[in-house]
């Protein structure tokens, strides 16, 4: 056990002088090859321009949203409706699906306990 974690410490600490070394560079590429997206200068008012406009986006994208979210709901319901033609392979598939959502909420609710299996800690 002690091997392994002086391993895993090993790995790590190349990790770190990895990005120490190459992180710099990765962010200037990075800002360069999307500076058509930065918005200059970056004053509080060109910031509170582009959270409305975020704001106001999302809220015009509110009817589309209800539209689709029904459509999906009818879709279900026909296929409920229709159950005895259901394949195994697409029943296979919701099961996956829903295994997968209830993983999500595992970790989620992991992350919020502070990375503990047992309990809410204060």
């Amino acid at each position: 056990m002690a091997s392994k974690l002086i391993q895993v410490q090993s790995k790590a600490c190349e990790a770190s002088k990895f990005v120490a070394k190459h992180g710099s560079s990765y962010y200037r590429q990075l800002l360069e090859k999307n500076k058509h997206y930065i918005q200059e200068p970056a004053t509080v008012e060109k910031c509170q321009e582009l959270s409305k406009q975020l704001l106001y986006t999302r809220l015009a994208s509110i009817p589309k949203r209800y539209e689709t979210f029904w459509k999906e709901v009818d879709y279900a319901k026909n296929l409920w409706k229709n159950r005895s033609d259901l394949k195994v392979e697409d029943a296979g598939i919701a099961a996956l699906f829903g295994l997968e959502c209830f993983a999500w909420y595992c970790a989620g609710e992991i992350a919020g306990r502070g990375f503990t299996f047992t309990g809410y800690y204060p």
